[in-house]
């Protein structure tokens, strides 16, 4: 590979979410968000899917969150270690109850504001370009339990009264943006993904659209401002990536596997194109939903994304004959196992050659520049005699799949950027473990809790910040 693969300005680094790496859940005048909500243990999927209703914390269970791996307090460090990797793109998200804590207030909490403009002027001080998402995954608990979360219209004004504020308050700061972290994750983890709790006698597929609805507005809308603001902002969406393979070449599995794709691509299909797709009227017939819209919001829709974000970890098999006896979640988006794909520790399929292909179905689709904002490998890591981490599974992954991305990039699809995932250890989103470790970095911290938080460099830091200094050349 030669070192012109990647183009000039080609933006290289890692990514973290505040509700996996920050901690300080009730520091600077921060409210409780869904995530803080989330357990550690058995509970936790079920708190997740939205069928066990959980609006206040028990005594009896750790929540990961409220802690992670206290980023709140050593961010200063971490992103020096960021700079010694040679970052250009730090990936990270504002805690929305950090700025609004309630969510429904009409004046910011300044400390949540200073907190953020501090940890971006901490980025900018070392040439680290800020992608900042707005909602990863947190909604205000007082927005859940007053309004019920993004089944409510209210929402969107709540949500765009938010992105102003951070667009005002850290414009020259942040130029590149995401609105919603992997939206698509609404259907498959509701409350996580939006706040959403479902009661005994509705139809869980009318609430889940409904909210997608007024998400997409609300994006939309948050775009626009974006724009308003600063022309020179960047805004993006984010999908939960990877496509479906059909279990066999049976025309019935093809099928399962097309519609499979479409469920996810459906969000990208409204905030990059501009209009809900064709097919969803058929989709909506066949579920039972009838979505409620305003007169205004065909127009609101049509204020579409500059380029197209998405994570990447494994692709997924779909066959006419799926249930939830055969299938396993990987990233909680049911899938069967391809007997063609080694697996990692947590069972997800490794296949490069998919990213490579994801990456061509979505330009084909959209047309917008992409940008890799999450790729990377769960796995245990052990020190060895040396008290080192000699993580060459992480290097081996890693480096496989930035083949891929730019064999994609050779096939002309452009691409902005590539932020790994977990860049430091942080708490698992789909688990809540810290023994699903992702970063370059280790953090001293177990699955109770339990560890001084002391971070040490992986092998893959180094080798990490080989590849960024070659510009991708240098992948030995």
């Amino acid at each position: 590979m030669s070192d012109s693969t990647f183009p000039n300005g080609f933006l290289w680094g890692g990514a973290l979410a505040a509700n996996q790496a920050e901690g300080g859940y009730r520091e600077g005048g921060k409210g409780l968000t869904t995530v803080d909500m989330l357990p550690h243990g058995p509970h936790r999927m079920a708190v997740k899917l939205g069928l066990e209703k959980r609006f206040s914390l028990r005594d009896d269970e750790f929540y990961p969150s409220h802690d992670a791996i206290d980023f709140y307090h050593r961010y200063r460090d971490d992103i020096a270690l960021m700079a010694e990797m040679g970052f250009t793109v730090f990936r990270t998200s504002i805690a929305w109850s950090r700025i609004y804590p309630n969510g429904d207030e009409l004046m910011p909490n300044p400390e949540g504001i200073a907190f953020y403009r501090s940890l971006f002027e901490e980025c900018r001080q070392y040439g680290i370009e800020p992608l900042v998402t707005l909602c990863h995954f947190d909604v205000p608990m007082h927005l859940v339990t007053e309004y019920g979360s993004w089944r409510s219209r209210k929402m969107v004004e709540f949500f765009t009264h938010y992105a102003r504020t951070c667009f005002e308050a850290f414009d020259g700061l942040v130029k590149y943006w995401l609105t919603f972290n992997e939206i698509n994750i609404l259907l498959h983890s509701p409350f996580s993904g939006a706040g959403l709790v479902f009661e005994a006698d509705e139809n869980p597929e009318q609430v889940k659209y409904q909210a997608a609805h007024h998400e997409l507005v609300a994006s939309a809308l948050a775009t626009r401002i974006a724009h308003e603001v600063n022309p020179a902002n960047q805004v993006g969406c984010m999908l939960a990536g990877g496509n479906f393979y059909p279990w066999s070449s049976k025309p019935e599995d093809v099928w399962a596997a097309l519609e499979k794709d479409r469920e996810n691509l459906f969000f990208i299909d409204v905030q990059a194109r501009g209009a809900y797709p064709s097919y969803a009227a058929r989709v909506f017939r066949e579920k039972g939903v009838s979505i409620v819209m305003e007169p205004e919001d065909a127009d609101i829709l049509k204020h579409t994304v500059d380029f197209v974000s998405f994570s990447y970890y494994a692709s997924r098999c779909a066959s006419a004959d799926m249930n939830d006896n055969n299938s396993s979640a990987a990233n909680v988006v049911k899938s069967l196992t391809n007997p063609h794909v080694p697996r990692s520790d947590w069972g997800w399929g490794i296949d490069p050659l998919g990213l490579r292909i994801t990456m061509n179905m979505m330009y084909d689709r959209y047309q917008k520049p992409l940008f890799l904002v999450e790729n990377g490998l769960g796995a245990h890591d052990e020190f060895n005699a040396a008290g080192e981490i000699e993580d060459d599974y992480r290097i081996s992954y890693l480096r496989e799949h930035i083949r891929a991305m730019a064999d994609a990039i050779a096939d002309g699809v452009p691409v902005l950027g590539y932020t790994t995932w977990g860049c430091i250890d942080l708490v698992a989103a789909s688990t809540g473990e810290m023994s699903k470790r992702y970063g370059f970095v280790y953090v001293d911290r177990d699955d109770q809790g339990n560890g001084t938080l002391a971070r040490t460099r992986k092998k893959s830091f180094w080798w990490y910040k080989k590849v960024i200094a070659s510009n991708g050349g240098d992948l030995g």
